[in-house]
């Protein structure tokens, strides 16, 4: 316990899934947690799960002024940000033949260009020695049908963490990337027409992946936990598959 004592967290995506497993980890951890989403409801729902050390902040990475809004409330309430995890993202199913100008654009702006701009924007009140973390997929490096642009940009996400871990080291600061499996979190439900259909997309996930069964946002949340405290002091520019050995066998 403790192992982010007093430190300051920024969180995109923060209000469910896997970005709010990681918030709740965090302040139990000790740090102040930022929580950054579109949707108010949702995040009001997120600080009362939580129950301490947490802000929320309503916003779209997508929108230049909600990142700027949001860094200015963490510099006024903080001054400087410890740990960044750069965790919104957007997955709409589409083959090569069904690719639309709009499901493309949606797709690169919220994956690849929001994170471009959420660590761009943090970077004058980031502490030296901060800890930034990306979410990508075991998509990087698998071939998943209708996965076309999001593959994509999880690859592109996997190439900004190099880049950048040369860019900042001058600075200290670490980037590192968590690319999860199958995790059980609304996103299945979203990605389903009836709670069938996603019980369905479930088994599947789960037959595939050798420890027999999807994994949970908790577990994504430990790894996080771990690149963003002291215990990865020496890990930089790395791609962590938390997967269940889906991608890995």
């Amino acid at each position: 316990m403790n192992r982010l004592q007093d430190k300051t967290a920024v969180i995109t995506g923060g209000s469910s899934g896997i970005g709010l497993a990681t918030a709740k980890r965090f302040a139990e951890e000790g740090a102040h947690v930022f929580i950054f989403g579109r949707r108010q409801s949702e995040l009001n729902k997120a600080v009362d799960h939580i129950g301490k050390n947490v802000t929320a902040v309503q916003g779209d990475v997508t929108r230049m002024e909600d990142l700027d809004r949001l860094y200015s409330k963490v510099k006024a309430e903080r001054g400087s940000v410890d740990v960044l995890f750069a965790n919104s993202g957007f997955v709409e199913h589409q083959a090569i033949g069904e690719i639309s100008p709009e499901h493309y654009d949606k797709t690169f702006d919220v994956n690849v260009r929001g994170v471009i701009f959420t660590v761009q924007k943090a970077l004058p009140i980031l502490r030296d020695n901060a800890s930034i973390i990306l979410t990508g997929s075991v998509a990087t490096i698998k071939g998943l049908p209708a996965h076309d642009t999001y593959s994509a940009t999880k690859a592109a996400v996997r190439s900004l963490a190099r880049t950048w871990t040369m860019e900042l080291k001058g600075r200290g600061i670490r980037v590192n990337v968590i690319s999860p499996g199958a995790i059980d979190t609304p996103i299945i439900d979203s990605q389903a027409s009836t709670p069938e259909d996603a019980e369905k997309i479930r088994q599947n996930f789960a037959a595939a992946t050798p420890l027999g069964r999807i994994g949970r946002p908790e577990e994504i949340a430990s790894a996080a936990l771990f690149l963003a405290s002291d215990d990865s002091s020496y890990v930089a520019g790395v791609e962590l598959f938390v997967d269940g050995g889906l991608a890995q066998v």
